[in-house]
């Protein structure tokens, strides 16, 4: 069953976008990310452009990530202190973000730079992750004892100036770096269709020290936010949000994430953070893949604003 999209120009496969909103849903619920990371790219590899593949997506991910956010809610684990702060400077990055992409769109390199991103930030946050998950998989197989944060263990952070307590985490520490980590979040929504979780769940529970049960919700928490505000964005702004595909993925998305709450309850933090990042390096491989490989048409003609109309 085909539909026509507007805003993409193109037709395209009713069963197949529900299905991948649906699996990225799950993915978003099982995780604690938006799955921005994974679906931005595979509406590129099905056709879709990359401009509008970015706006679009962020209107998918509010729907997923309010949907996990409601069952982590429900199961107290948001630190909504920490998810303002955070959603502070997502608010901020996301503007910057949106005005970056209109200036790529006019120089007619944002696909290239989108996929470079990926390649990047997906390569550094999957690799780390996957071995911090190996050797914590490897000590807990050997009954070796798994060294967390102790009583008593500071790091530069807490040198810093501007602190506050944020109790359902059990820190006291500084407000600069969860509104750092904020922003970057929000920036990278913006060029990269993604709610951020890749890089947000690794760095609060590796930067700032938030246990893993906390971490997952008041991630969700601000991707809702973030996302909503950059969909808004770059509806107004860049006009690349595709109504019909947003209904499409959300329909699928509300449906998986909460399948996926039910999912991550059963497994432990190491082996949630070992598949992340599994996925994360796969989608990874792919994009660069994109970049190396010599295209199927060598020559085309396009419009002057690179993945625009």
């Amino acid at each position: 069953m085909h539909f026509y999209l507007p805003i993409a120009e193109m037709s395209a496969n009713i069963f197949l976008f529900l299905g991948m909103g649906g699996a990225v849903g799950f993915l978003s619920g099982l995780f604690g990310v938006g799955g921005g990371f994974l679906m931005t790219p595979l509406l590129i590899f099905s056709g879709i452009p990359a401009a509008v593949a970015v706006g679009t997506e962020a209107a998918q991910i509010v729907a997923s990530s309010v949907s996990g956010a409601i069952a982590q809610w429900q199961r107290r684990n948001v630190d909504f202190k920490m998810g303002t702060v955070l959603l502070c400077g997502g608010l901020t990055g996301s503007v910057i973000g949106v005005q970056f992409v209109k200036w790529l769109r006019e120089v007619g390199q944002f696909d290239f730079i989108v996929a470079l991103c990926y390649v990047t930030f997906l390569g550094t946050v999957g690799a780390l992750m996957l071995v911090e998950s190996i050797n914590t998989i490897r000590k807990t197989s050997s009954g070796a004892p798994v060294t967390g944060r102790q009583s008593g263990q500071h790091s530069w952070i807490h040198g810093l100036p501007f602190k506050m307590r944020f109790h359902r985490s059990k820190l006291y520490i500084s407000a600069i770096p969860p509104l750092a980590i904020g922003a970057l979040v929000g920036f990278l929504a913006a060029i990269m269709g993604v709610g951020g979780g890749f890089i947000m769940v690794p760095a609060m529970i590796y930067l700032l020290k938030v246990p893993t049960s906390v971490v997952v919700g008041t991630s969700l928490f601000q991707i809702v936010f973030v996302t909503a505000a950059t969909t808004i964005l770059h509806a107004t702004q860049n006009q690349t949000v595709d109504i019909v595909l947003a209904l499409l993925l959300m329909i699928g998305g509300v449906i998986g994430a909460q399948f996926g709450v039910v999912a991550g309850e059963k497994l432990k933090g190491e082996q949630l953070r070992f598949l992340l990042a599994a996925l994360v390096l796969g989608v990874c491989l792919r994009m660069a893949w994109g970049l190396v490989a010599t295209p199927s048409e060598l020559f085309s003609i396009g419009p002057v604003f690179g993945g625009g109309h």
